[in-house]
Parts: structure tokens; sequence; C-alpha cells
């Protein structure tokens, strides 16, 4: 089923007709939820910056914060990342994340960003809490929310959207019938779109900065002797 949804939502064809009641639904309880977590949002003393996108699946997010915390400390920030810390099962949260951190509690990302980066790293579903963590146990004086797109009780001041130029915004339907946890209209609010590949002119961007970027391998390494 996976499959042949992920086959329909990127093909040329349109949105399967029996799932767009169920994406109409979808829609208007997660326009709910976020318009209430909107009001709802709190204000950290230390300035937010979101990484995330509106579809499922990978887009190259996690490159996007490792090359932003780079560009952090380069002005001379203290920058934490924050992260929901998917396919990780901690046993509290919310849990700081270290170089050895197994991924089995703070998920593949996390682990990784905190490896690749040694910046502070804090994994919760409540990214808030994650957030306070960071502040007031590592004095981080930005804070870049891995993945954070839709968790509207953080209050944000960039976006940054990533999306996969090879695949755009597919059938731009809502889930079940399409790809997307928001519509493309979303993209008029964020600071700037980031697509992985080439630049895409089809893209509703909505007047937003298009930047494009690449990803490539700087080196291989054997998994099997270091």
């Amino acid at each position: 089923m996976k499959r042949w949804l992920e086959r329909r939502w990127y093909s040329s064809e349109p949105a399967p007709r029996l799932l767009q009641p169920l994406a109409a639904l979808y829609g208007r309880v997660a326009d709910r939820i976020a318009a209430s977590k909107r009001a709802q949002a709190v204000r950290l003393p230390v300035p937010v910056v979101v990484v995330g996108n509106i579809s499922v699946g990978g887009t190259g997010k996690t490159p996007v914060t490792l090359w932003l915390i780079e560009q952090a400390r380069a002005l001379g920030f203290r920058p934490g990342v924050i992260s929901r810390g998917y396919g990780g099962r901690a046993a509290a949260y919310p849990l700081r994340v270290t170089a050895s951190t197994d991924p089995a509690e703070c998920g593949d990302e996390p682990a990784l960003i905190a490896r690749r980066s040694g910046v502070p790293v804090a994994v919760a579903p409540d990214r808030v809490a994650a957030a306070r963590l960071l502040i007031e146990q590592d004095r981080v004086d930005l804070l870049i929310a891995d993945d954070g797109l839709q968790h509207y009780r953080l209050a944000r001041d960039l976006e940054f959207c990533v999306i996969d130029g090879a695949r755009g915004l597919g059938n731009g339907a809502r889930l079940p019938a399409g790809p997307l946890r928001e519509p493309a209209a979303r993209l008029a609010s964020v600071d700037a779109v980031i697509v992985n590949g080439a630049l895409c002119t089809a893209l509703p961007t909505h007047g937003r900065p298009q930047l494009a970027m690449q990803l490539g391998i700087d080196r291989a390494q054997a998994l099997d002797s270091g």
C-alpha cells in the first residue's frame, strides 16, 4: 500500500478520488490543531530557526541543519539543535543527546547531528521542553529546530522549507491522497524555500526566495574496518 501510494503521489495521475474525502478531513483536523497551537505558541529568550518540509519523507533537512550550525558558529553564535527524535524511545524526555547516545534512544538524525557537529542536542515530543533544557544547561544563544515546521507550539524567527527537487510536491494533495502535510500555500509564509537538487521553476513558491542545494559525497568509509 505504501509503495502504491508513493507511486501515485509522484506520478502524473491525479490524486486518487477515493482518498480525497480523507484528505479533506485530515486537512481540516490538522489546520484546526495548528491554529490552536499557534495561539499558544511559546516565545523563547533566544532566536529560533526552523528547518522542515511540508511533505512526508526525507528531503535533506538534516544536511541543511548541519550547514546552518557551521554558519551560526562562524557568526559567533553558540547554537543548539532540538528535534522530536523520531525512531528513538527514551526512558524520559527531554533527552540530552551526546556523541555516545544510542540512536535507539534519540533517533538516527539527532545522533548524527550530535556526532558530526559537537553542538548541544536535545530531543523531546515537546520541542519547547527540549529547547529550555539546552538554554538552561548549555547556555545556547541560538536554537535550530530540525524538522519542526509543523510544531507550532514553538514560536520561531526564521523558517526554511526544504523540498526534494526531483519529486517536488507530487500531485499537490494532502495526506493520504497526496504527500503533503500542509497545503502548498504554506510556502507563502516561510522565509525561504530550499530545493535539494536542481531548481524547479514549476514549484509554487508564492514569491518566496528559492535557494538551491546539492548533496555530494565528501569521502567514503568502509563500515567493516572504519
